[in-house]
């Protein structure tokens, strides 16, 4: 018996070391995104009353309207969000964002007194964009979320699932982008930071994925239904069994079909890794997709 168990803890030790290296190098890549996207906010946006939208745009109104440092309205704004997704997605799932919120508020707050890098709105609204996509995958690489709206929208999925993803995040960012504008009592601010939207979505694309529309994944193996109910529970995507037999083994197989979405493919591969280090995936670009969840056939076919 204890030579069993002897065995058994040589045979993991490796694997544990190997998981533990792993979760290290992704929270040092997410320190680093959290100061990437913090230098946007504090010298490039903030100074230049450009709310870009989410959290961070919330923020930096909150903080014209009270005085209270960005970063520290970042962090607070985040608190009851990161509440309720620990409540309804559990402890492990926000653990990661939680500190890529403390570090980016930290960072935020610690680069502010260095003061805007240009005071033109265009450039700082295409510099902070491209920083903070830069940040973003940095971050979605790591399997972390930037906390905020992308929790919010996860939620209203979950009440709502017949609304798109993206139309949530439009919505969420045009009216915080519009209440800029009112707050500022400038329209063209307001426009800027509508700018910075739009930077930051077609560049955190480019960063995350080059220039492809979605991942489709192949994915063969023995605990298909553990994986395949975390896709639905934990990513809202669905999949498709397909059945298969292994020319070796001679053994029924069933592989798992599905279409995740760019910004989502980080989260799903770990989902893999975590439940089967051994499952064999194929990724490969899809770039036209139609159906529930994407774009209608009849309606956006041009």
């Amino acid at each position: 018996m204890g030579k069993q168990v002897r065995e058994q803890k040589n045979q993991s030790g490796p694997e544990e070391k190997k998981t533990i290296r792993r979760r290290i190098a992704d929270y040092l890549m997410i320190t680093l995104a959290a100061g990437i996207y913090a230098a946007a906010v504090s010298m490039f946006l903030d100074p230049n009353s450009l709310a870009p939208g989410g959290v961070t745009g919330i923020a930096i109104i909150l903080n014209r309207i009270t005085g209270l440092e960005t970063g520290t309205w970042m962090f607070a704004v985040n608190i009851p969000i990161l509440l309720v997704g620990t409540w309804k997605f559990g402890l492990k799932f926000i653990l990661s964002t939680l500190y890529c919120t403390v570090m980016s508020s930290y960072f935020t707050n610690l680069l502010a007194p260095l003061g805007a890098v240009t005071a033109d709105p265009l450039l700082a609204a295409l510099a902070g964009g491209a920083l903070m996509a830069v940040g973003l995958g940095l971050i979605f690489k790591a399997g972390a979320t930037s906390g905020g709206t992308d929790i919010i929208v996860k939620l209203l999925r979950l009440k709502f699932p017949h609304l798109k993803t993206g139309a949530l995040f439009l919505l969420t960012d045009t009216i915080i982008v519009t209440a800029s504008a009112f707050v500022f009592q400038d329209i063209d601010t307001a426009l800027y930071a509508g700018l910075v939207v739009l930077v930051n979505s077609l560049l955190l694309d480019v960063v995350l994925y080059g220039h492809d529309g979605a991942k489709m994944l192949f994915i063969i193996s023995d605990r298909h239904e553990k994986i395949a109910g975390r896709f639905l529970e934990e990513l809202n995507i669905g999949a498709t069994y397909m059945s298969g037999n292994g020319a070796y083994s001679g053994k029924d197989k069933k592989v798992i079909l599905c279409v995740v979405k760019k910004y989502l493919f980080p989260k799903a591969e770990e989902i893999v890794r975590q439940e089967d280090p051994d499952a064999f995936m194929i990724i490969t670009s899809a770039t036209e997709i139609y159906g529930e969840g994407y774009k209608s056939i009849f309606s956006q076919k041009l």
